[in-house]
């Protein structure tokens, strides 16, 4: 993967393992935001006033073609976390209904959705995921648990954050749709990451980041809402197409697709990162990638003497895994030290009075990448 390296604008001095906190653009894509910013600057009014709503319209159907879904089901919008809120600040939800969820989700979205439940009275439920996973029904089993008949709407992570842990969401939106639940998936780590059929996972709605594993510049992320339940969405900025006729076709986008002068850069800049990725083969990238990953998680589990926190056969990862740490470690002080001394850029999370490093493996990196950490951990630990 190291031939990767030389397309990135990364410091090179650093072993970035990162990727998955915001990502990192290709040059080339790069290259495309920057002359959409010059077209842009070049006539504003020409851009923003009468060739916006197109060229959007053009992004959104390589978008659509990448995660099998219509173009007009899905909106642009800066990232997943202000997908969620826009989806939980929109729901009609009532004193008691029930939001199920997992105890593995983003912090922000934990506080978004306890921000809707403070002023509806609705009740967040984060049903306890106990790790390490084993298997798949062990996992649901768990999930399903926390299903109660005032349970509403079923909303958890395709990838996790604290724990990048690949959840079944098609098994969980499969039943859900049975026992007429609505279905709320957070995809911020999964576009570029794993493959997405939209179409075929049949969530209501999925919120997911393009400017992570996707490549693409940051603040492209996008909103789907299945047409069913697009009439539920309401806009956190109200403008210009507010006012077009309630019964127009594309209302979601009427409502969501201008909400005053902004730079649309980023999101005209998808294409360019779909093209970047299908131009150099990156499903073998991609496994390439967990194949790195696997040895690392390998060696941090021998490092550390604990069990990995899940199967080392991908089921549950795919460019990116968390490894458990000693209990009794300072994770502020470890990770300045490993950047300081080791020149490693790495997370280290405390979740659920546990500590792990969390591991991203993109094309850039290299097992020289993994090697530095492995021997930061090394030296610092013991």
């Amino acid at each position: 993967m190291s031939h990767f390296k030389q397309d990135f604008l990364l410091d090179p001095s650093i072993h970035f393992l990162n990727h998955g906190s915001f990502g990192a653009c290709p040059k080339p894509v790069f290259e495309a935001y920057q002359n959409w910013q010059r077209r842009l600057e070049a006539q504003p009014v020409l851009f923003l006033g009468r060739e916006y709503h197109s060229l959007l319209a053009e992004s959104r159907a390589a978008l659509g073609a990448y995660l099998g879904a219509h173009p007009d089901n899905l909106i642009y919008v800066p990232n997943a976390t202000y997908g969620v809120n826009i989806i939980a600040r929109s729901l009609d939800l009532q004193p008691g209904d029930e939001i199920l969820s997992t105890n593995h989700e983003y912090g922000a979205c934990d506080f978004t959705w306890e921000f809707a439940c403070e002023r509806t009275g609705a009740v967040y439920v984060r049903q306890p995921l106990q790790l390490p996973f084993e298997t798949e029904e062990q996992l649901l089993t768990q999930f399903w648990a926390g299903l109660t008949d005032r349970t509403r709407v079923v909303y958890l992570s395709q990838i996790t954050s604290p724990t990048a842990l690949r959840l079944p969401v098609e098994a969980i939106c499969c039943r859900a749709r049975e026992l007429g639940l609505l279905t709320i998936i957070d995809a911020a780590h999964a576009p570029g990451q794993v493959s997405l059929d939209l179409a075929a996972l049949d969530a209501d709605f999925v919120t997911g980041n393009c400017h992570k594993w996707m490549l693409a510049p940051k603040g492209a992320a996008f909103l789907y809402a299945r047409p069913q339940v697009q009439s539920l969405l309401a806009p956190l900025v109200v403008s210009w197409g507010y006012g077009n006729p309630p019964q127009s076709a594309n209302r979601m986008l009427d409502l969501f697709e201008w909400s005053g002068t902004k730079d649309p850069a980023a999101w005209l800049s998808v294409p360019a990162a779909i093209q970047y990725m299908e131009e150099r083969d990156w499903d073998s990238m991609r496994r390439e990638c967990n194949a790195l990953l696997t040895q690392a998680l390998e060696q941090l589990s021998m490092l550390a003497r604990l069990p990995p926190l899940s199967p080392l056969n991908g089921q549950f990862y795919a460019q990116m895994a968390a490894a458990e740490l000693p209990a009794q470690l300072d994770i502020a002080w470890l990770k300045t030290a490993l950047y300081d001394q080791f020149r490693v850029e790495v997370p280290l999370i405390e979740w659920q009075g546990r500590k792990f490093v969390r591991v991203s493996i993109q094309a850039y990196n290299t097992p020289e990448d993994v090697a530095a950490l492995l021997a930061g951990l090394k030296e610092l630990l013991y």
